[in-house]
């Protein structure tokens, strides 16, 4: 048996040579405008998947358009089976997986474009209309910001329109009739989830987060491994790296140095973690003062370092401190995370330094960087101790012709003796190795951190953002009876990097992101303002995870989950018989909906601003006739309009398109 086409009469399927199901029919109208909605859907992967799966996606659409309009045959069963086998082998050949939020992703945007090769009946309509609820929910895996959210509240309106449309029996309603409708559903909804998202109990991550994303792109910022240029490549961003709210005071910007990565092996160009001693315990902290306590929310970056003001003394949920004293999370950052963390602005870090630390901290490559090695030496043979040594080089990058740039030259396989004695331009991470192997090669254990230096205030004065452009790394050593001693090579080169920030300490012409630059214009006034609005949103949405549900439903009297539960039991139970309530009383209250007569309603206005409408006693055939008589110029198109109206009123007949056709044929003039 073949299927009828699109549009005309019932699919029907044969089971056991007998027909056992008939669907109804499914108007013309409702593909293009199926179509045109799952193409609003999709659009947003252009930016997250490779172009091709979305231009593939778009030409099926308009393939399947071109089947619909021209008659075009539909593939067999064969060609469909091979061309999803031919998207799940792309898929894997472009990503090397399925699992992953961005393979995931790419292929359901690739088998709802091969489920468009075998839609003919109101069942695939309505599996396809579904499915871009599902593609709806992908987007949430890459960005879950305010717009979007707004974006995909439109698109949920435009699905359920759509799928009114299809199960609607005249088929091809309006569409502010299947907006109208959609919207509603969708407004009746909201209250239910909105109760949802608050009593429902959390799990630790958004609902939306993957355990396996190697597939997706990566998020920008720090690093565990430093080399020349790549600190100064990363302050090139404006991006926000993580934001921070103070209890009580905010630290002067000379203590605003936000601790990461601590780097301990050194290769002669680049520095890594290396093998830090007693990784598992945690440095020992002396004569801590000025306490600090603050949140921190800190964006996704897919690593395990956390930010804290240096140094931190309590530890967030689900973390650990190293012999560095580096926060460390359990679990990769694969999400924006919130936690609550002390710091001490004043404190002796380690007093005293075992001896196989003290062999890591002294460590360098057995050749390399020679003139670096003799300098220190001589240093040294003058009889310096450690302290001193410390203020010689400091003296050094002071007094002599150094320069602090974004664009430093590029250094060959001695870079720290070419950056020293040569180009002498450079950015932080130039100034604290160089540092660091003076350090080491003149015996003073040293180590590299990496993490942020700075931060502006928000728009309300309520919080700190701290950017990718702050990105910063300094040194530390250790000395007799002090311990490790930050030291920031940098500020003795560029004192206004510290002081004031990036855009006051780099010379004139240089690449500073916009918002670094430190000017008040009205643009970086906006986008502080749209910054405290979305820190908002990250904070009681995004965030709104175990422990913060918990504290504010213990405001409220809902102490344990007990009580959350029954709360959550009795508020959807009541919600839902006000809401069946409601529903009945409109059906026994308000008569029906008749498209045909909301249609003639309107003709008939328009034909009375003509001069020649009906009158309020008379028929349709009536009135008809008495055009034909009166008005012989729009005889025509009314004898179209009554014939459609009478044949979709009262012959039973659906020719609600027809109907549509022939109002939108009615002049809006007399000649």
């Amino acid at each position: 048996m073949r299927p009828l086409p699109d549009g005309l009469g019932a699919f029907s399927k044969l089971q056991r040579g007998r027909l056992v199901s008939q669907q109804p029919p499914v108007s013309v109208r409702s593909l293009p405008r199926l179509l045109a909605v799952l193409a609003v859907v999709i659009l947003p992967h252009v930016r997250n998947l490779p172009i091709w799966i979305p231009a593939f996606a778009l030409a099926m659409m308009l393939w399947r358009l071109g089947v619909a309009r021209r008659g075009w045959r539909m593939p067999g069963t064969l060609v469909r089976a091979g061309l999803a086998a031919l998207a799940f082998a792309s898929v894997l050949a472009s990503f090397g997986s399925i699992n992953g939020q961005t393979p995931g992703a790419a292929l359901l945007v690739l088998m709802v474009a091969l489920k468009l090769t075998e839609t003919r009946s109101l069942r695939d309509y309505t599996v396809l209309t579904f499915l871009g609820y599902f593609l709806l929910g992908t987007h949430f895996l890459f960005d879950q910001s305010i717009p979007m959210i707004g974006f995909l509240l439109v698109c949920g309106v435009l699905l359920t329109a759509v799928l009114v449309d299809i199960n609607h029996p005249d088929g091809g309603l309006p569409p502010r009739t299947s907006l109208r409708t959609g919207g509603l559903l969708v407004a009746q909804a909201l209250p239910l989830m909105l109760i949802f998202f608050v009593l429902f109990p959390r799990i630790p991550g958004p609902l939306w987060g993957l355990p396996a994303d190697s597939g997706s792109n990566a998020v920008t910022g720090l690093s565990e491994r430093m080399s020349p240029g790549d600190i100064s490549q990363l302050s090139q961003s404006d991006e926000v790296a993580f934001r921070v709210r103070f209890e009580d005071r905010i630290p002067p910007r000379p203590d605003r140095y936000w601790r990461g990565p601590v780097l301990w092996s050194f290769d002669g160009r680049a520095w890594e973690p290396g093998y830090s001693p007693n990784r598992q315990q945690a440095g020992t902290v002396a004569n801590a003062e000025r306490l600090l306590r603050y949140d921190v929310t800190l964006e996704a970056h897919r690593h395990h370092w956390l930010l804290a003001l240096d140094v931190p003394m309590s530890l967030p949920a689900d973390a650990r401190l190293t012999s560095s004293r580096q926060l460390i999370s359990r679990k990769p950052v694969r999400e924006r995370r919130l936690y609550t963390v002390e710091s001490a602005l004043d404190y002796r870090l380690d007093p005293t330094l075992g001896d196989w630390a003290r062999r890591i901290a002294l460590s360098l490559p057995g050749t390399g960087n020679p003139r670096t090695r003799a300098l220190a030496q001589r240093w040294r043979d003058d009889g310096l101790d450690d302290a001193e040594l410390v203020n010689r080089a400091l003296r050094m990058f002071r007094e002599q012709p150094f320069v602090y740039t974004m664009q430093p030259p590029a250094l060959g396989e001695n870079s720290v003796d070419e950056f020293l004695f040569s180009t002498r331009r450079g950015f932080c991470e130039h100034y604290a190795s160089a540092f660091a192997v003076l350090m080491r090669a003149a015996g003073v254990p040293a180590r590299i951190v990496t993490g942020y230096q700075g931060g502006e205030m928000s728009a309300n004065d309520q919080y700190m953002i701290v950017r990718q452009s702050d990105a910063h790394a300094w040194t530390e050593v250790w000395l007799p009876g002090q311990g490790w001693q930050r030291v920031d090579p940098t500020a003795a080169v560029a004192p206004d990097r510290v002081e004031v920030g990036l855009g006051a300490a780099l010379p004139e012409g240089e690449p500073v992101p916009f918002l670094a630059r430190g000017t008040a214009s009205l643009l970086s006034v906006l986008r502080l303002q749209w910054d405290a609005i979305n820190t908002q949103w990250n904070y009681w949405v995004l965030a709104y995870g175990p422990e913060l549900q918990q504290s504010v439903l213990s405001r409220i009297g809902l102490p344990d989950w007990r009580s959350m539960i029954l709360a959550l039991t009795g508020l959807v139970s009541l919600l839902l018989t006000a809401l069946g309530l409601w529903l009945l009383w409109q059906s026994r209250s308000a008569a029906p909906v008749d498209p045909a007569r909301q249609i003639w309603n309107r003709a008939t206005r328009r034909l009375q601003r003509l001069g020649i409408g009906p009158a309020p006693a008379e028929g349709p055939s009536d009135y008809a006739d008495r055009v034909r008589e009166q008005a012989p110029d729009l005889a025509p198109a009314v004898d179209a309009l009554v014939q459609a109206y009478v044949a979709t009123r009262y012959a039973g007949r659906a020719e609600l398109t027809r109907l549509q056709a022939a109002e939108r044929a009615l002049p809006r003039r007399r000649r």
